[in-house]
């Protein structure tokens, strides 16, 4: 079996994009996403840090974007991964209202969430994509 293709790291030379504004949790989420062999694009705390490495040139495989973003809706940066057909999920400390019927096919994990089940899901959209 090729070492790109081993089951212990399905995410090798795949690149996810994290935004996160809560350090900590951006932290575990990047170490369970370079486990299984991703490379990890940020985190991203804000809009503007979401923006930049949504469009420094480099190919997205998957997203995690927390909801709100210091006050500020990620919803722009789902638009523009929606379009490129990139998988995310989202995390959010609110309930699935707040991301409302434009992104309902979306999976919402709501804080505080097992990060191992978000990321192998995130894994598996990835995979399928």
């Amino acid at each position: 079996m090729s070492p790109l293709l081993r089951d212990d790291v399905p995410l090798s030379g795949r690149r996810v994009l994290v935004v996160e504004d809560e350090y900590f949790l951006a932290d575990e989420v990047g170490r369970e996403l370079r486990a299984l062999g991703a490379d990890i694009a940020g985190p991203a705390a804000d809009i503007d840090d979401a923006y930049r490495l949504l469009n420094d040139g480099g190919i997205l495989d998957g997203a995690v974007l927390d909801v709100n973003l210091r006050e500020v809706m990620v919803f722009p940066i789902a638009r523009e991964l929606r379009a490129r057909n990139v998988p995310f999920v989202f995390t959010s400390g609110y309930d699935a209202i707040v991301v409302g019927k434009e992104f309902q096919a979306v999976p919402l994990w709501e804080k505080p969430f097992n990060v191992r089940a978000m990321v192998h899901r995130l894994t598996d959209m990835i995979l399928q994509s």
